[in-house]
């Protein structure tokens, strides 16, 4: 196989939660400009019905579905809907995700359990049901997981406090290495993308405050754009990954380096 077909997406199809917006929707772009036929779900049907049409006007063949993958009980009966409407997921991609901000000692516990949920419970059952009725059956899968530099370490306390969100992405990094130590004899390849600073309506509240901080702290004295998440997304989706799995592969300027 040369290159092209390497990375050639044409034969598969996608999901990708969270994919109204933000990282999952430039995620679910990137894998429809590769060929693949995209299913995304989201909280919001306005904001779907927006990510649809944008999807459309690229060309890209796409459905959507309303799911808060925080509530553990709608996932397997939207996952069966996206099977019954394309036969087969081949690309996984755990995009949704919540952050929340404060001190450890004041951190709800109410909101710790928003995230543990969303972060780590509702990927486990939505990879879980996936994995059962489509990938492990047809002995291929590509999961992607779409984690954090939060993740991988501590943060400055200056930029933010997050400590629910750093330990649900810190279990999704090894959520991934743990199943794809289980999975590789099926074909499936696990691997995680752990994005640095981003613009988004999530990190807009930061980035306001200590946008500059964050940059001077990067290597690269750059934010992630809208396009630096595409290339490494195709690739772990695609055949030219069929070698790499279990890996948390940071995309953000260098700043995990330092």
């Amino acid at each position: 196989m040369n290159v092209r077909q390497l990375l050639d997406l044409g034969a598969r199809t996608a999901l990708v939660t969270g994919g109204s917006r933000g990282l999952g929707l430039q995620i679910a772009e990137a894998l429809g400009e590769m060929g693949a036929k995209i299913a995304i779900t989201a909280r919001k049907q306005n904001e779907l019905d927006e990510a649809l049409a944008h999807l459309r006007g690229h060309k890209i063949q796409c459905e959507a579905w309303v799911c808060d993958m925080g509530k553990r009980e709608a996932i397997a009966p939207c996952a069966d809907e996206v099977l019954k409407k394309f036969g087969k997921v081949d690309i996984l991609v755990n995009n949704a995700g919540a952050t929340w901000g404060a001190p450890a000692e004041d951190h709800p516990l109410e909101a710790w359990d928003k995230l543990v949920n969303l972060n780590l419970t509702g990927v486990f059952v939505l990879t879980q049901h996936i994995g059962k009725k489509s990938m492990i059956p047809a002995r291929w899968g590509r999961i992607i997981n779409v984690a954090s530099i939060a993740g991988l370490m501590g943060q400055d306390p200056r930029i933010v406090r997050t400590i629910a969100y750093n330990a649900t992405k810190g279990g999704l990094v090894n959520f991934t290495r743990a199943l794809a130590a289980e999975w590789g004899s099926h074909g499936i390849t696990v691997n995680a993308i752990c994005p640095g600073f981003f613009p988004s309506k999530m990190t807009k509240a930061t980035l306001g405050t200590t946008g500059e901080l964050i940059r001077d702290w990067t290597p690269t004295k750059r934010l992630g754009n809208d396009e630096d998440l595409k290339g490494l997304a195709v690739l772990l989706a695609s055949e030219g990954s069929r070698h790499i799995t279990g890996q948390a592969i940071a995309v953000d300027g260098g700043a995990t380096v330092i």
